[in-house]
């Protein structure tokens, strides 16, 4: 039996999201619901969720307040928000999921399918709570950390650290500066569509890399980078790419 709570300031969107639990997502069998921040702590405390619907923008205590109460996160969580460019970011560095008000009925079923598998595959849920209150405590989205789920555990680096990401099939193999390679657990698009706004190109369909560790750029279209690797640029992305390399 799942049991899961809803925190959110808005009594509205508390009984939007309820009753589109209740339609679309019969496997929750226990669902409590508050308005109230502090209640809701109390709550998790006692109702023992195992799925948190948690509202990021609240007053006097946001959604990433309600989460320090716990030095011990034993949940999984699924953020709610509206448009928040940077919280938003720094969930999807985290590994961590979200859905975007109003939520969509598609969208929440992935979400709540996702948490499934999360279940049957723990990814080191602790670290990813920990690395996603890192990312919301920095000033600068630069200084986000990006967590990495491998099949031998959850690492993160720092964009600045990776030099370039290789698609391979449904995996991406990353390149750091320090020489070691990984291979994690999501697609090159996935990881693209997270790092386009910290230097990342897509140079090829296979290919994305960190602009600031380009090298040289030779004149039959191959990148060399800054560790002595070469990559080439698809004959459809040239112009593109050699435009947003000029702003390096």
């Amino acid at each position: 039996m799942i049991k899961a709570l809803i925190i959110d300031d808005e009594p509205s969107a508390v009984n939007t999201l309820s009753l589109m639990l209740e339609r679309y997502i019969p496997e929750i069998k226990d669902l409590r619901s508050t308005n109230d921040a502090s209640e809701g702590i109390h709550l998790l405390k006692s109702f023992q969720p195992d799925l948190l619907f948690l509202d990021i923008q609240m007053p006097l205590m946001n959604g990433f307040e309600v989460l320090k109460h716990f030095p011990r996160i034993n949940f999984k969580i699924i953020f709610t928000t509206a448009h928040d460019k940077y919280a938003i970011q720094a969930i999807r560095f985290s590994a961590l999921d979200y859905l975007l008000k109003p939520i969509d009925a598609d969208e929440l079923r992935e979400a709540f399918d996702r948490f499934l598998q999360r279940e049957v595959v723990q990814l080191g849920e602790q670290a990813l709570y920990n690395n996603l209150l890192h990312n919301i405590n920095v000033r600068d989205q630069k200084d986000f950390k990006l967590a990495l789920a491998t099949t031998e555990g959850t690492y993160f680096y720092h964009p600045e650290e990776i030099i370039r990401l290789e698609g391979e099939s449904n995996y991406t193999k990353f390149f750091f500066t320090n020489k070691k390679t990984i291979l994690a657990s999501k697609t090159l698009k996935d990881f693209e569509e997270i790092l386009t706004d910290h230097g990342f190109i897509r140079i090829h369909k296979s290919h994305l890399i960190n602009k600031k560790h380009v090298v040289n750029l030779t004149g039959d279209g191959l990148l060399t980078m800054m560790d002595s690797s070469r990559v080439e640029i698809s004959r459809r992305r040239k112009e593109e790419v050699l435009e947003n390399l000029k702003n390096k």
